[in-house]
């Protein structure tokens, strides 16, 4: 044991990555949470419908993909078999009505140089497309991957896309772009586009998945790591806390660098501190500390650079009668912004549900009904009926996370993972290759741990 003190503020999916690699590797570790649950913006909610019936819902509909190596690693880690907790499906990307693209299933069994077959036979194969459709997307995409799937900092994921047939970029690539980055084409980062494609596409991870997979989770998210990773941390003599507000930071005393005071006025003294906090929060916590010009007043203007966007899930019941239409679990939708929110939908058989029930999911939906969930539920009642012919359903939970995920735009400067000596942040906002994704928070988490051990030599 190093004896070291670690102090890691928030218990999302990043500094619950993080404590468990620093406790793995010696460090004494405690962890702060402001709310009452684990797992941050991707965590479990328990409702009860008109009847009494707990349903585990989430907090927003997440899914992962089959080149997530750090999330499914830690997973493992921690004793989770991926294999049963989540629903594997090669990419598909079909609307209700059949259209679009899915890889087909034998591409699961290539080896990483041969995923690009699986690719060009699924463009190929795309339903509702005429062959010189189909023959330009398998073009432009051989020529991003000569192009080594790069491009300038100042590219969108819109000049990306402009050679491409219209049909093509509507029912394909735009929804690609909302589902990676949660950001408009025409502002979303090609580079960043580019590189959740290449690792989506050619990728290599571990058996028995093939990169492209999609990764549903059969479970809520809070069964699916925070509630293991916490269970692992208290086994490794660690201290996760809950309902401890972190309100203030200082430098410590000649024992130790850093002094974290908490809202029942307890203070604790660190070593290290990992801030895996939202980048606001974070802000506020550093604002005291820095003078003009220093990194981190530097640090605190990036964070408030970022703009945030929301994200709604409506979760509905359908009729006990009514059949989903659709072999996978997931359809993309026609949107718009005003009458039909949400770009896709989810069809969840979770093992102690009450019964089915549907996500919709509306990435950045326009301001009105970003602020009135009754609104937005009426507005998503209203698409089911129109798209998937559910004239009736029952509305079991609306949840509109205000600030769910950040724009990822073009050229972006993401604030950087290292503060001070011995003061990290962490985060799926904080700069790295990934937007705002589970994977993102997870791989941040994880450099953290270790650039700390390192600059600790635990």
């Amino acid at each position: 044991m190093s004896g070291r003190r670690l102090t890691i503020v928030g218990g999302g999916w990043a500094g619950l990555a993080a404590a468990v690699a620093a406790a793995d590797t010696g460090w004494q570790v405690t962890v702060l949470e402001a709310a009452r649950h684990w797992g941050g913006r991707a965590r479990r909610l328990t409702v009860r419908d008109a009847d009494g019936a707990a349903w585990f819902l989430d907090n927003g509909q997440h899914l992962l993909i089959g080149a997530y190596t750090a999330t499914l690693g830690l997973l493992r880690r921690l004793g989770v078999v991926p294999q049963a907790c989540v629903q594997r499906l090669p990419l598909t990307l079909r609307t209700p009505q059949g259209d679009g693209v899915a890889l087909p299933r034998w591409g699961a069994h290539l080896p990483a140089a041969l995923a690009p077959l699986a690719v060009a036979v699924g463009l190929l194969g795309a339903r509702g497309w005429t062959l010189r459709e189909r023959l330009a997307t398998l073009q432009v995409t051989l020529r991003w991957q000569r192009q080594g799937f790069a491009c300038t900092p100042a590219t969108t994921v819109a000049d990306l896309c402009a050679p491409l047939p219209e049909r093509v970029r509507r029912e394909l690539f735009e929804l690609l772009c909302v589902a990676a980055l949660n950001t408009p084409p025409a502002q979303a980062s090609g580079a960043v586009f580019l590189r959740v494609l290449h690792d989506a596409l050619l990728g290599s991870t571990p058996p028995p998945y093939a990169a492209s997979d999609l990764l549903v989770p059969r479970v809520d998210l809070g069964a699916l790591l925070p509630d293991a990773a916490v269970a692992a941390l208290r086994r490794r003599g660690a201290r996760p806390l809950t309902g401890a507000r972190a309100v203030a930071l200082q430098h410590g005393d000649t024992d130790a660098r850093w002094q974290v005071r908490l809202a029942d006025g307890t203070t604790l003294s660190s070593d290290a501190v990992v801030l895996a906090c939202p980048v606001w929060e974070a802000a506020r916590l550093l604002a005291p500390l820095g003078a003009d010009e220093d990194p981190i007043r530097r640090w605190c203007a990036s964070a408030r650079a970022l703009t945030h966007l929301p994200i709604a899930t409506v979760y509905l019941r359908p009729p006990p009668q009514w059949r989903w239409p659709a072999t996978a679990p997931l359809l993309a939708l026609r949107s718009d912004p005003a009458s039909a929110p949400a770009q896709f939908v989810f069809w969840h058989r979770r093992m102690g549900a009450p019964s089915p029930y549907l996500a919709w999911v509306a990435s950045a939906p326009e301001p009105a009904l970003a602020t009135d969930r009754e609104a937005l539920t009426r507005a998503v009642q209203a698409q089911a009926r129109t798209q998937l012919g559910l004239a009736h359903t029952e509305p079991l939970l609306t949840v509109i996370e205000k600030r769910a995920t950040f724009a990822c735009t073009a050229g972006l400067q993401r604030p950087p993972a290292t503060i001070a000596p011995g003061l990290m942040a962490a985060g799926d906002a904080i700069d790295g290759p990934y937007p705002a994704t589970l994977e993102g928070a997870v791989r941040s988490g994880l450099a953290a741990a270790a650039a700390l051990s390192a600059a600790f030599s635990v």
